[in-house]
């Protein structure tokens, strides 16, 4: 039995706009970021066919994900599994400050190594991934058949990517992780699988990606 899910990375915030790692750090959504929100409550409220809505509990994801359960008549339900990976002493610094701060660990950081582990505990991409991954298992149960709609975090929906494409955690990204994007990803047998990526069709103004390079 199929379920269906919507993966939505949350609107965009001020950190996001100057390429500075929040992590764990519960950054709000910026102006611009609740514009998106309200424009993808829109289109949900037009499509409806959503059985719940699931949100990380960090407030940039929640903010996101109220607009659209207000409009269909759904609780949040909030997952600390989904939030974003952990980086540690990484977290509240741009990748030029990272490079000042932590040269080092910078350059261990941009070989993709899955085992890699930011500084002041951070996580590692694999421990990130199997987060992740394990933290979606109960909701898809909960829902056999159903259709979610799921708001966390470019990282989240990185892992969610490599799940169910079977990608490699060492593989470089090559697909989009848009702010306020819709991600549709079918559930069913144990795997998973990509039906669509980076829809922003509701969004009538910019979106950003999940990048942390700062752009000259």
């Amino acid at each position: 039995m199929t379920t269906q899910v919507l993966f939505i990375r949350h609107g965009e915030t001020e950190w996001n706009a100057i390429k500075r790692i929040q992590g764990h750090i519960d950054i709000p959504l910026s102006a611009h970021g609740f514009l998106q929100a309200q424009q993808l409550g829109a289109r949900l409220a037009r499509e409806g066919r959503i059985d719940a809505a699931y949100s990380s509990d960090l407030q940039r994801a929640q903010q996101t994900a109220q607009p659209f359960a207000d409009a269909l008549g759904l609780e949040v339900r909030l997952s600390e599994g989904l939030r974003e990976r952990f980086y540690g002493a990484f977290q509240g610094h741009d990748s030029d400050e990272i490079n000042d701060k932590f040269p080092a660990e910078y350059i261990e950081w941009q070989t993709r190594d899955p085992g890699f582990a930011p500084p002041g505990d951070g996580e590692s991409q694999r421990v990130f991934y199997h987060r992740v991954v394990h933290a979606m298992e109960p909701l898809v149960a909960a829902h056999a058949g159903g259709r979610i709609a799921v708001v966390a975090h470019g990282g989240v929906l990185d892992c969610i990517y490599r799940f169910a494409t079977k990608l490699s955690l060492h593989e470089p990204r090559n697909w989009p992780l848009l702010n306020c994007s819709v991600n549709v990803v079918d559930y069913e047998n144990g795997g998973a699988k990509v039906i669509a990526w980076g829809d922003i069709a509701h969004l009538s103004t910019d979106t950003a990606d999940d990048d942390f390079r700062k752009r000259a």
